[in-house]
């Protein structure tokens, strides 16, 4: 297999995702765009405003700031999006939308309320993405 040109890492405020992007920026060379997807229905759920579709840095998340701290490190940069939808659809719209060659992603995130209602999200994406996707402890 060829090495990937663009590796997506879909992040949220957890550990593993932390450790996705750690190790997408120690073993690959490719272009990596960090993603975080927020569904409306979580958002309602747990009583925090929607995002708009404007892009303002306003409506990226707190730990954008440490995504770019680590990036930093490894002598890179990243891109951030904020993506809409439930986790698992939006993660692969985006990858087949801009032309992803690998998802990297942890094993596992979100908690409590939202586990529920999204189930696994890493499984959701392992299934059903067309590019390889790397699971990372």
């Amino acid at each position: 297999m060829d090495s990937p040109d663009h590796v997506l890492v879909p992040m949220d405020d957890s550990e593993p995702a932390r450790a996705a992007l750690e190790y997408t920026l120690a073993v690959f060379s490719a272009e990596v765009t960090v993603v975080h997807a927020v569904d409306d229905l979580e958002a309602a759920y747990a009583g925090r405003a929607q995002v708009t579709s404007d892009g303002d840095d306003a409506d990226k998340p707190d730990f954008f700031a440490d995504v770019s701290e680590t990036a930093a490190k490894h002598d890179r940069s990243v891109g951030t999006v904020v993506i809409e939808g439930t986790s698992a659809d939006a993660i692969l719209e985006y990858a087949d939308a801009n032309d992803i060659d690998q998802i990297v992603m942890g094993s596992e995130g979100r908690s409590g309320v939202s586990r529920m209602l999204l189930g696994s999200v890493a499984e959701a994406v392992t299934r059903r993405a067309t590019v390889p996707v790397t699971i990372v402890p």
